[in-house]
């Protein structure tokens, strides 16, 4: 016994230095004979290279890391948001603190409109927290998993002694060459370019995203009318600006200001504010900024004034023929807005309407460094059944409203076939007048004066192109 048992330890011993560290017996069995030698049998797995496994192993692996920069995206993109989330708390906190000083002066849709802000935030926060929350276990759950597969797939990758796996993979990437080789000669309709913002390589407008209440304008609930927006081409040494210009009596604008940050306007901080004289208001809710200059209809008149806002001088007066004024012809809900002034990816427009015209919108294409009239138009949209109008890639956009709480694209006119349609595009609003509404071709937003709310909107395009 003690011989057989010898036997069986120098053979196992023998096995185990002739053979990988990969090559571990299933199981090992023996019997001694009577004359003392020792028979033994050595089950061994199968040595074929597992490459189904490997190749499992692998795109499992890229799978993962996909998953893992997903999430770390995701988490990027909280971060942004939640710089924003903490602007509107801010905003939001400095509101609720001058409700609880003068509460007697607010309305109930006012508190309505808070209530609402306060439930987004609460919505977002949640998802924030949920969705961070899960990411960090995800993403620690992903990172133990891709250290195992890359340990798994380091083992299983010595047993490849005769390049399976190399010659595997380089059959696998020329058939994806010769995939994409065939596809490309295949494809006969390019895909669309990608919308540069400030350019017209894209269609009309197809749709309006959900509201973005920015904020109250600075000069409280009593100022519903008025108008705000962001200089789509300031003038160097400035890299933005944005202004807001609330209107006295629904009428006259005398104090405007400009903010160099959109942070600034956010947290009411560093603003220049400006004062025009008494000879000098603007009348109505149609001004515009553009290259670091005011555009506005001098009050009781039809004319139109150009103001530096770097030194609140006057640059230049310039009357436009024919005007309607003084509440003649302006929109409906938005009163004393006779001469709507726009700016599109071309330059400065004016909206008004005429008598010759029988109140119809007449558009006119202005030169902003003279005030001279270029071009005119004239449309078949009455303007009083209008509730205000914008300008994209030298398309009047015309709106009117349908409910206290939605308004709708429902008219256009482009200039450049002459050609007037009938759309549908309906959009939500958060309280019951628009009183101005600008358009800013560097990034496609409409910055919408709304019974004294600065609210901003996302515009969408069809490709360039399409056919309505």
């Amino acid at each position: 016994m003690c011989t057989a048992s010898f036997h069986v330890l120098l053979l196992s011993s023998i096995l185990t230095t002739q053979v990988t560290t990969a090559m571990v017996p299933v199981s090992v069995s023996g019997s001694v004979e009577p004359n003392g030698f020792c028979h033994c049998t050595v089950n061994y797995p199968d040595l074929t290279f597992p490459v189904d496994r490997v190749e499992q192993l692998e795109m499992l692996s890229v799978s993962l890391s996909t998953t893992v920069e997903r999430e770390l995206t995701k988490i990027q993109e909280f971060a942004s948001k939640l710089s924003i989330h903490e602007h509107r708390m801010q905003n939001l906190t400095f509101r609720v603190e001058t409700m609880e000083n003068d509460v007697a002066s607010y309305s109930e849709l006012d508190f309505e409109l808070l209530k609402l802000e306060i439930r987004q935030m609460e919505s977002l926060t949640n998802k924030m927290k949920a969705t961070v929350a899960d990411s960090n276990g995800i993403i620690e759950q992903l990172s133990i998993e891709l250290k195992n597969m890359t340990l798994a797939i380091t083992k299983l990758e010595k047993f490849d002694k005769n390049n399976v796996l190399a010659i595997r993979r380089e059959v696998a990437a020329l058939k994806r060459r010769l995939e994409e080789c065939q596809e490309t000669r295949n494809q006969t309709n390019p895909t669309q370019p990608p919308i540069v913002y400030g350019s017209c390589n894209h269609g009309l407008v197809s749709n309006i995203s959900e509201p973005f209440v920015v904020q109250l304008n600075w000069r409280g609930f009593g100022y519903k009318a008025g108008a705000w927006g962001r200089d789509p081409a300031p003038v160097p040494p400035k890299k933005d600006l944005y202004w807001q210009a609330p209107l006295r009596d629904e009428r006259y604008m005398d104090y405007y200001r400009q903010y160099e940050s959109f942070d600034d306007l956010l947290l009411y901080k560093n603003p220049k504010e400006y004062q025009l004289g008494s000879g000098h208001l603007a009348q109505g809710s149609g001004m515009v900024v553009y290259k670091n200059n005011l555009y506005y209809n001098l009050f009781n008149s039809r004319n139109i004034r150009k103001v530096d806002i770097n030194t609140n001088g006057i640059v230049l007066t310039k009357d436009i023929p024919g005007a309607a004024f003084n509440n003649r012809f302006s929109y409906s809900g938005s009163p004393w807005q006779d001469i709507d002034l726009a700016v599109d990816e071309s330059g400065l427009w004016a909206i008004y309407a005429t008598e010759e015209s029988m109140g119809n919108i007449v558009i006119s294409k202005l030169n902003e460094t003279t005030l001279n009239v270029e071009k005119t138009w004239v449309t078949q949209q009455y303007k009083p059944a209008a509730s205000n109008a914008f300008i994209v890639c030298g398309v009047l956009y015309v709106t009117k409203t349908v409910t206290t709480r939605q308004e709708e694209i429902f008219y256009m006119y482009d200039t450049k076939t002459n050609q007037d349609t009938k759309i549908s595009i309906p959009f939500k609003k958060m309280m019951e007048y628009v009183h101005s509404v600008n358009y800013n071709p560097p990034d496609h937003k409409l910055y919408v004066y709304n019974n004294g709310y600065l609210i901003n909107y996302d515009l969408n395009f069809y490709p360039k192109n399409t056919n309505l």
